[in-house]
């Protein structure tokens, strides 16, 4: 067999080895968020994405490239060199059978170097430095391969599958790309001990990510509730901002709480007039609800005020500014009630 020809083969197999484990673990390492953002512009990055969603298939074809150019190496590239170096060591003078035995040992070692550095270990590191750049690269051909292997991918990928549901393990086809909280925390704290992040937004950050836990409750300051009647006038709201010092004012009765007004809404009217008109709904979240989702709650109803309440009752209030302070601080400033 032509030198040349072995050499040209030799690359060319030890490229496509490289291209597979290049798009294996830049799929993997990839944000699926930037991938979108790219999607809008690019056919390449349109291509990942569709990569993505099939991350069970792709792995599987990358695998089986991997498989298929370690075994062409193994079949024409370890012989060849086998060959090459055994008539070496016996014009040294070695014994045929020692000499066919070192360059056997030599060949293997050859190869399988070439292989391991350059074919796998080059390309894996450049894929988990340029994760998004690299699925973007080289997914339109990883496409094509896809197209033409797919049905012995599909039995390939049921076949495993089907083990794995033996054993108990339920196999996923897509990345996941949302991340754990308690994961999330653990990193944070790791960049800061490693000086990577600054203490303070650290803090913070790790205050934010407990809020997904820590009941709204916790919160709540317990004072009493100022309210008007339902049948108040504009000069009795004024009145209970004057004495609380809050701009939000209850209204209710004795059965419980009808809404709110914001004193600015009286600033049209008389002294006189009745709220009727100018009483809002008010937002009732519950005392078990994470500070986070009643955060959530109060963004989605466009309101800064919200009655705690749990199997007993009103618990208290919680206003935004309460919900903003337990995030910088974990610790609520300025009084219950409701927020000036």
């Amino acid at each position: 067999m032509s030198p040349l020809f072995v050499v040209l083969a030799t690359i060319a197999i030890i490229g496509l080895s490289a291209f597979f484990v290049a798009v294996e673990f830049a799929l993997l390492a990839a944000k699926r968020h930037r991938l979108e953002d790219a999607a809008l512009t690019s056919r390449a990055a349109r291509a990942a994405l569709r990569n993505a969603s099939e991350l069970s298939l792709l792995l599987a074809g990358s695998q089986l490239g991997i498989t298929v150019c370690t075994l062409a190496l193994g079949a024409l590239t370890k012989p060849a060199v086998h060959d090459w170096l055994t008539p070496f060591f016996i014009g040294f003078g070695v014994p045929e059978v020692t000499a066919d035995v070192i360059a056997f040992i030599l060949a293997l070692f050859i190869v399988t170097f070439l292989h391991l550095v350059i074919g796998e270990m080059a390309p894996k590191s450049w894929a988990i430095a340029h994760p998004e750049t690299s699925a973007t690269l080289l997914a339109i051909p990883m496409r094509g391969f896809l197209f033409l292997t797919r049905p012995v991918l599909f039995g390939l990928n049921n076949a495993a599958n089907w083990l794995l549901q033996r054993v108990g393990v339920e196999p996923v086809n897509t990345k996941s790309a949302a991340q754990d909280a308690n994961a999330l925390r653990q990193l944070v704290e790791h960049s800061e001990g490693t000086g990577a992040l600054d203490i303070v937004y650290a803090t913070r950050v790790s205050t934010a990510l407990r809020m997904q836990s820590t009941p709204i409750r916790v919160l709540v300051r317990h004072e009493d509730i100022i309210k008007v009647p339902e049948n108040a006038t504009v000069a009795d709201v004024r009145e209970a901002t004057h004495a609380s010092g809050h701009h939000r004012i209850l209204v209710g009765n004795d059965q419980g709480l009808i809404g709110m007004v914001h004193v600015r809404d009286t600033l049209v009217l008389t002294k006189d007039d009745q709220i009727t008109q100018l009483i809002r709904p008010i937002l009732e979240v519950d005392a078990d609800l994470s500070i986070h989702e009643a955060l959530a709650a109060m963004r989605r109803s466009s309101t800064h005020l919200a009655v705690v309440r749990n199997d007993d009752g009103v618990n208290g209030l919680v206003t935004m500014n309460d919900v903003i302070s337990g995030l910088i601080t974990r610790e609520s400033s300025g009084d219950l009630g409701v927020s000036p």
